[in-house]
């Protein structure tokens, strides 16, 4: 009898051992069951976070950084501590139709394509015209406005027309394409360079230069500041502006030269130019 008690222990031992050891992976299993869907979504999740914004950035929303010389009157200049003109105009516009917030960075003009071009800017506006050049390193849009260079001299030069600049003394903004186009036409050794417009025009009214190439409208500016000074009414050359932007952005050209469309049918471009222009 005490040997039946003994196996009847053993049997109910070896039955909790039993319904343990079958129980208890069961018991393990069902977090990993749980855990295994949620490590599996969470990349999914990240990857999905990360691709929204861009697509965001690309349809509407972000920062469109422009970079200009705000010396460029009446394009570009500064009213009070407020970059003002033509181009800042037309710039928020633009802006404003990607639905982006508009920042401008004023630099020197000869910092304005490579800015462009490294992409620490979006796109640059300063008056530029599109040459071969610049084409070579970065893109531009359709033309938004129509430009002159023009020949600011002294009211009494001798100088007539840029066939007379052969032999002149000739100041101009650097890497502007008042100074490509003197530089192509008459060498290096007439030109007298300056990193800004009125600081040539000051050159000029001076004696240190005999003539000055450089836009129309900010010529106008220059002469009605400056006494004694007078406009050639034979232009140097006929140009268009248009926005630049770094090479092979395409995406965002896209977009600036559909803005430029709808800006040009509606009538808004045109009425900016006659509001700046038409005052000076």
């Amino acid at each position: 009898m005490k040997a039946l008690k003994t196996i009847a222990s053993l049997v109910l031992v070896l039955c909790v051992m039993f319904a343990f050891a079958a129980c208890a992976p069961q018991a393990k299993d069902e977090p990993a069951a749980t855990e295994a869907p949620a490590a599996t979504e969470a990349p999914a999740d990240e990857s999905a976070e990360a691709s929204e914004p861009v697509e965001e950035t690309e349809a509407a929303g972000g920062t469109l950084t422009m970079a200009t010389n705000a010396a460029f009157a009446p394009y570009e200049y500064y009213e009070g501590q407020k970059i003002v003109g033509i181009d800042a105009e037309i710039a928020q516009l633009i802006a404003d139709k990607l639905g982006m917030e508009l920042k401008i960075e004023d630099m020197e003009f000869d910092s304005v394509l490579a800015a462009v071009q490294s992409g620490k800017v979006d796109m640059g506006m300063a008056g530029l015209t599109i040459t071969e050049d610049r084409l070579v390193n970065v893109d531009f849009s359709t033309p938004y406005a129509a430009g002159r260079q023009v020949i600011i001299v002294p009211e009494d030069s001798d100088i007539q027309s840029k066939d007379d600049l052969a032999d002149k003394k000739v100041g101009v903004q650097i890497s502007t394409t008042g100074d490509l186009y003197v530089g192509w036409d008459y060498g290096e050794e007439v030109l007298d360079r300056y990193s800004k417009g009125a600081d040539a025009v000051v050159a000029l009214t001076q004696g240190k230069v005999d003539a000055v190439v450089i836009d129309n409208e900010p010529a106008k500016v220059f002469v009605q500041a400056n006494e004694g000074l007078k406009i050639l009414e034979t232009e140097y050359a006929d140009e268009e502006y248009a926005i630049a932007v770094a090479k092979g952005n395409t995406s965002l050209l896209e977009k600036i030269n559909a803005a430029l469309a709808e800006l040009a049918a509606s009538g808004d471009i045109q009425a900016i130019v006659d509001k700046y222009i038409t005052a000076q």
